[in-house]
């Protein structure tokens, strides 16, 4: 019998509860175990509506995971008690009964408008606080807030903080598209007098955004939408609706700003008669339901040490750099004193190293009230591993923790393996995506940037589906990058696009609106994603087809190319070893062919259109840009990790000829690296696959700068931006972009998962599974495990007196296919824990070992 079903979960999300945005939500859960040879040939779902009843639908089939919703819709508001159970000769027990919600649906569903402080909450005044009040005439049953706003807001409910989300609603394309979160507040409400307040900051709305010096980008008026329900016992509704009615107030917090810090005044008290609200005339079409989790304190670090800077200023390190803010304990205060905390990534000659942050002030500055208080911000964040803290005297390393924020997303992938420093670089990695993955994917999180950049998040996406259940923050984003996409289908640098440079057509960076959505798909089986963004995969291949024209080769133009070769300049981050032409040709025909497969899943009859244009730039490559003997035009190791992961290689011999020269470039170079954005996430799976396994590990394996591993060695904690951030002594890269906290070098993470560890889907969703590890030289063993939307998969090997062990456990609901070091054919396993033994492949042994399986 199999076991109870668990991780009962609606969409994509992850939180308890969900409010969702569709009336037909689709259903995923996980069977922890079965018998061997278990089949699930069908399922059952029981759900409990609002008014009590309770319906059981019996469905056949072997789907667990997105299937479709059994019943009638949802109506706005309704929630219902889902449980399900499944079949494969008997029934398993039913499962713990998870709820789902909808939200508002309708812009009808609003009566709320949106509000605005008539004279207070100007561009440079005070943060305003705006308040409603309603009073309820009984005893309350049910209480649900539906909140958005322009700006970021803080919601407190009769003096009680509304929800855990910071920085809400975080940032979305506004002109389009408008996030509201809902939450149940019934604890909140009381009989009688009810008192709700909402606090605005600037945030990405009318702050800084972008290193152009733009601010107010979406419009110069802060305001809030609210619509607060409450259903007493009698059955009736009550509400309160943000409407003129409504009045501001100002708050303590006298500046605010995402890349400069809060300027706070703890002495304000409330005072003055309450300011009039203007109600403005807004589109409530553009209002949605999260996708995904919300940006929220995911944890505490405790400072690591205090110390006094060669200047007299005191530092403080947390050993950790980090995405959040610094929360202090003053003790003692002097009312009107002034406290002022500052952040840096890295010190340079001792003291905070702050040009990195070019314009951006990350400053946090207090007031005092006086006495004992606690110091911390709410409308800002920064990035950070150090602070400056001055206006604190004696203060001591207990007084001080760093606050980490980002979006909640759920952890999923985990790997190590014997190399201390590659176990390091990992954790660097999780540590990067943890941190730019703040409600956008960014790329870095502490200067005046902090942009959805498409070409970081195109190369790392494989990296962060392994790593993080991300489906439904990277929805979000993907619904961003269409709503801006150009009517020519030409693709934004950024999304949200703050930038607005014209019609750009950079390869790698607009190839993001066909690869991101692939790879979340391969990564969860969501083909609703993959229809939903077809529209805008055909649109983005449409129009670079037509830039390249008959002859295919897309030539001249904008490009980044290979960003960040290690080779160029500091001051020229575009002078790349690989041809510009060669990257953009060659993920042309990437993303056409990812577009036919695409089209080919969801039976849409373009698909052999698009295969047709894929092969013609196929060949209008090779004819243009390769040689017989496979040597790739620019002869940079980047052209052929392309040409060959890509597969645009024609012939056997060119392929072979391709892979010898990889090689021999990447020895030449003494195994540092020598590629930038668009090879870095390539070049592994290149050597690997052209037989160079050692040549691959020596360049992964290398400690010198450039490389990989060269950021640990200076003791990083996060992905940098460029291989040498920190040069060898100690200093700060001359040049104008220089974080310390940027993933795009750290897409080789996935190789980590795939090749070394071994394990990837072969189907979508991780229904099949692909185990093929690649033990190399200069590691014994290594580990990987993935939460995939079948359960848990997990995959180690050790390599151990002339043996090398394999272990791999199958989840429920999935099969794998094995590739045992040193087999000639692979073997084909279905659930449970499997094991074999066979002859170290590193060490040439020849005697064979019989697996065992358990």
């Amino acid at each position: 019998m199999p076991a109870t079903p668990v991780d009962l979960r609606f969409e994509h999300h992850t939180d308890p509860a969900p409010v969702v945005g569709c009336r037909a939500p689709r259903l995923s859960w996980v069977v922890p175990d079965a018998e061997p040879g278990y089949r699930q040939h069908g399922y059952a779902v029981r759900l409990t509506r609002g008014d009590g009843s309770t319906r059981e639908i019996e469905v056949a089939g072997a789907d667990q995971v997105l299937v479709p919703w059994p019943d009638r819709p949802l109506a706005a508001r309704e929630r219902v008690r889902v449980a399900v159970r499944v079949r494969g000769e008997v029934w398993s027990p039913w499962s713990e009964p998870a709820t789902v919600a909808a939200g508002l649906l309708d812009p009808a569903d609003w009566v709320a408008r949106l509000v605005s402080p008539r004279t207070l909450g100007g561009l440079d005044a005070p943060a305003p606080v705006l308040r409603g009040e309603l009073t309820v005439p009984g005893a309350v049953a049910d209480a649900r807030l539906y909140i958005t706003a322009h700006g970021i807001y803080r919601a407190e409910l009769n003096g009680r903080r509304v929800g855990d989300h910071v920085l809400a609603p975080g940032w979305t394309s506004y002109p389009h598209r408008l996030r509201y979160q809902a939450f149940d507040v019934t604890e909140l409400v009381r009989p009688g007098g009810n008192v709700l307040e909402a606090l605005l900051g600037n945030g990405w709305y009318r702050g800084r955004l972008g290193f152009k010096g733009g601010r107010a980008l979406y419009g110069d008026r802060l305001a809030l939408l609210a619509q607060l329900e409450v259903t007493t016992v009698d059955g009736h509704r009550h509400v309160l609706a943000t409407d003129g009615a409504w009045t501001a107030r100002q708050s303590g917090v006298l500046a605010d700003d995402l890349y400069d810090g809060q300027r706070t005044d703890a002495r304000h008290r409330h005072a003055g008669p309450p300011d009039p609200v203007d109600v403005l005339d807004t589109d409530l079409t553009r209002l949605v339901a999260a996708d995904g989790p919300p940006v929220r304190v995911t944890g505490t670090i405790p400072a690591a040490r205090v110390f006094t800077a060669p200047s007299g200023a005191t530092l403080v390190d947390f050993g950790q750099n980090l995405v959040g803010w610094v929360l202090l304990r003053v003790r003692d205060g002097e009312p009107a004193a002034e406290v002022t905390v500052r952040h840096a990534e890295v010190l340079d000659g001792g003291e905070l190293a702050v040009r990195p942050l070019r314009t951006a002030r990350a400053t946090d500055s207090y007031l005092l009230a006086g006495g004992d208080e606690v110091l911390e911000p709410s409308l800002t964040f920064h990035g950070f591993r150090y602070a400056e803290i001055t206006g604190v005297s004696g203060l001591r390393a207990e007084d001080l923790h760093a606050v980490v924020i980002g979006t909640d997303l759920r952890r999923t992938g985990h790997f190590e393996c014997s190399h201390p420093l590659l176990n390091r670089f990992h954790d660097n990695v999780v540590w990067s995506a943890r941190g730019n993955f703040l409600d956008v994917p960014t790329d870095c999180p502490q200067r005046d940037e902090r942009l959805g950049w498409t070409g970081d998040v195109q190369v790392f996406a494989p990296s962060a589906c392994f790593l993080f259940d991300c489906a439904g923050f990277l929805g979000s984003w993907l619904a961003d990058l269409a709503a801006e996409q150009y009517d020519d289908g030409s693709v934004p640098f950024v999304v949200p696009d703050v930038l607005r440079d014209g019609h750009p057509a950079a390869a790698a960076w607009g190839d993001a609106a066909v690869l991101v959505p692939w790879v979340v798909h391969q990564r969860t089986g969501d083909l609703g994603l993959l229809a939903r963004h077809l529209p805008s995969m055909r649109a983005w291949v449409d129009c670079v087809a037509r830039l390249a024209g008959p002859q295919r080769l897309r030539t001249g133009g904008f490009q980044f190319g290979d960003w960040l070769d290690p080779a160029a300049p500091p001051e020229d981050p575009f002078a790349a070893a690989a041809d510009p032409d060669v990257v953009a040709t060659a993920y042309l025909a990437r993303s056409a062919q990812v577009v036919a497969e695409a089209a080919a899943l969801l039976g849409d009859d373009c698909a052999p259109r698009y295969a047709e244009l894929a092969a013609e730039v196929r060949a209008a490559f090779a004819r243009a840009y390769v040689t017989g003997n496979g040597r790739v035009r620019s002869d940079a190791p980047t052209v052929y990790a392309l040409a060959l992961v890509f597969d645009l290689l024609p012939t056997a011999e060119q392929r072979h000829q391709a892979g010898e020269r990889l090689a021999d470039l990447v020895r030449a170079n003494g195994f540092h690296t020598a590629t930038g954005f668009v090879g870095t996430p390539l070049i592994m799976d290149a050597l690997v696959g052209a037989g160079q396994v050692d040549v691959a590990y020596r360049l992964l394996l290398q400690t010198g700068c450039p490389s990989w591993l060269y950021p640990v060695t200076m003791g990083a904690t996060t992905v940098w931006e460029r291989w040498d951030s920190l040069l060898p002594d100690g200093s700060v890269n001359p040049g104008e972009m220089t974080s310390f906290n940027h993933y795009a070098l750290g897409a080789v993470a996935d190789w980590l998962h795939r090749g070394m560890a071994g394990l990837a889907p072969a189907a979508p969703g991780y229904r099949a599974l692909e185990i093929r590890p690649r033990p190399g030289p200069g590691v014994s063993w290594a580990a990987a495990r993935h939460r995939t939307p079948y359960g848990e998969a997990a995959v180690s090997w050790r390599r151990d007196g002339g043996e090398l062990h394999l272990e791999l456990v199958v989840p429920v609901g999935s099969t794998a296919t094995v590739h045992v070091p040193g087999r000639s054919a692979p073997q084909q396993v279905e659930h449970g824990r499997h094991t074999w033994r066979v002859p170290d492949p590193l060490t040439l042994s020849t005697v064979p070992v019989q697996p065992t399986e358990a």
